[in-house]
């Protein structure tokens, strides 16, 4: 098995160049209080789909392209590699078919439609999606783009991690939310080739332990998925990402929702900053593990901003996710 490397990043950085998808960094001064660390922000929020997801879904077409023969693009997805997926396929005029769970996400799904990719709404979650995508791109003959099985993928991720060690230095710490476990096995791959000190450590939430239980096991563990952060869920744990964390990645932990909410809440009034669940995940554990943040450098990735009204008045009307 092939895994992510330095050298495959770089490429897929070269290949991305000119696309746009670099993201800010911002040193949030209120959540640098409330840890009392210095912290910084890498915003994926502010991308065209308002997620990280656009890197591995472009770096993966762009080479399929390459190759010849691109007819069009399938993937299964919770709703941001979808946006990814779809807003890549409309650049590259091709047509697009993501395969969505039955009664997904409904302002990812309708970001998606919006794009013009066709919608498939199959299986109880994500893997049952997935399992329905792959025959549908074999039958047709289409580029199936595999969110955790993928190295261009996880490649394409690992873009960011090569933006974050130019953009901030010394690094002590970075939390990186994960669900199929492609962004913090390629962002990991690519801060520990200039900052080999930094400790990259995988968040996932509670309702859906998959990866980091795997991570921990060192072998494949299937879990069931309830949470409401619909980024990190993952039920079948990709045997190309874990291997990937397991040789890259420092540290694996989960948070429960109801920090992950706080989260959003803190992100929001403390820095500013406006995201979905998943994308909060970073925050509640570095919150987590305050007494060992205090005094670091540390950086958080905030990995998307799709959120719903109806999780972002949850977030609003529950407890912070700091004591005042």
């Amino acid at each position: 098995m092939k895994l992510p490397s330095l050298s495959g990043i770089r490429a897929a950085a070269e290949r991305l160049a000119g696309s746009g998808l670099e993201s800010p960094v911002l040193h949030s001064e209120g959540l640098s209080r409330r840890l009392q660390a210095e912290v910084y922000l890498k915003l994926e929020t502010l991308s065209a789909v308002g997620s990280f997801k656009l890197r591995g879904a472009v770096n993966a077409l762009l080479k399929a392209k390459a190759k010849g023969g691109l007819r069009g693009a399938v993937t299964s997805s919770t709703g941001n590699h979808g946006l990814g997926v779809a807003w890549a396929s409309r650049q590259l005029q091709i047509p697009c078919h993501i395969f969505l769970q039955v009664d997904p996400n409904p302002l990812k799904r309708d970001r998606i439609a919006s794009l013009g990719a066709e919608i498939h709404e199959i299986g109880r979650d994500l893997d049952e999606a997935k399992d329905a995508a792959r025959t549908y791109a074999e039958i047709h003959e289409l580029c199936f783009v595999d969110d955790g099985e993928s190295l261009d993928v996880i490649e394409g991720a690992g873009c960011l991690g090569l933006e974050l060690a130019t953009q901030v230095e010394n690094l002590d710490l970075v939390f990186a939310p994960t669900g199929s476990g492609s962004l913090v096995s390629g962002v990991a791959v690519a801060l520990h080739a200039s900052q080999p000190n930094c400790q990259v450590i995988a968040v996932q939430a509670e309702g859906s332990p998959a990866m980091t239980e795997s991570y921990l096991a060192k072998r494949a563990i299937e879990r069931p998925i309830d949470t409401c952060a619909d980024g990190l869920a993952c039920r079948v744990p990709a045997e190309l990402a874990l291997q990937a964390m397991l040789a890259n990645v420092d540290a694996a932990m989960l948070v429960p929702d109801s920090q992950i909410l706080a989260a959003v809440q803190s992100m929001l009034l403390d820095a500013q900053v406006l995201c979905e669940p998943s994308a909060a995940a970073g925050l509640a554990a570095a919150a987590a593990r305050r007494d060992k943040v205090q005094g670091k450098r540390l950086a958080i990735l905030v990995t998307g901003a799709n959120i719903t009204r109806d999780y972002l008045r949850q977030a609003l009307a529950g407890p912070g996710l700091f004591s005042d």
